[in-house]
């Protein structure tokens, strides 16, 4: 894992210095291959140096206490020992993580789409909140959401909407929010106060890829 990591901090390196290099800069397709390949290895290099510098922590804290007399001082190391060594082995496994082949697709917008299933103008009302949901984590991540189309139920719920979310890292994020959603509670459209179950449908797909077609 060590040799790969340490191929990984060279390959920063390299692509640091290539995006200062004026070849680069002026070559507008170059210098976005290199930036995006850049990102890529620049969280692993970063937990990578933290791992090292905390390692390297440890190891001083050790010689002190090997070397210290005095009980304040000895004390002082071993309580650094026992912070270090507490996350030492967090970062161990985020970097195990970090390693751990990517999806083709994660960096990648999406088509969200969400339908209303079982449960009638319930299900239309919890198809809207949860586009509005989403709608609402994506500003909070900063992305673009554009509504490519929408179907309306009579009591201003949504049968269907389908829309186009656009930013860093989308698909990643979520990809895992696909299948079918549930909600088990008393809706604003029930006279006599009792619980239903609704359903609803969410399909995250990445965005295609355009084509040359022949």
């Amino acid at each position: 894992m060590f040799e790969r990591l340490n191929q990984i901090e060279a390959r920063y390196e390299e692509l640091t210095a290539a995006l200062a290099s004026p070849e680069i800069v002026t070559d507008s397709s170059k210098y976005q291959k290199t930036a995006k390949a850049h990102s890529e290895v620049a969280p692993i290099t970063e937990k990578y140096r933290e791992f090292k510098d905390l390692k390297k922590g440890i190891a001083e804290s050790k010689a002190m206490l090997a070397d210290e007399k005095d009980p304040e001082m000895r004390a002082y190391a071993q309580e650094e020992l026992d912070k270090l060594e507490a996350r030492v082995g967090a970062v161990e496994e985020e970097l195990k993580v970090l390693l751990l082949p990517k999806d083709p697709n994660d960096e990648k917008n999406i088509i969200l789409e969400i339908r209303a299933g079982t449960g009638g103008d319930e299900a239309s009302l919890f198809a809207a909140e949860l586009f509005r949901m989403y709608d609402r984590y994506a500003e909070s991540k900063r992305w673009k959401v554009e509504v490519l189309s929408t179907s309306e139920s009579g009591v201003k719920g949504l049968k269907e909407v389908i829309a186009m979310i656009e930013g860093d890292r989308v698909y990643s994020q979520l990809k895992y929010e696909s299948g079918v959603h549930r909600v088990q509670r008393v809706p604003e459209t029930e006279q006599q106060g009792r619980v239903h179950t609704s359903a609803v449908t969410v399909a995250v797909l990445p965005e295609a890829e355009e084509v040359d077609i022949t």
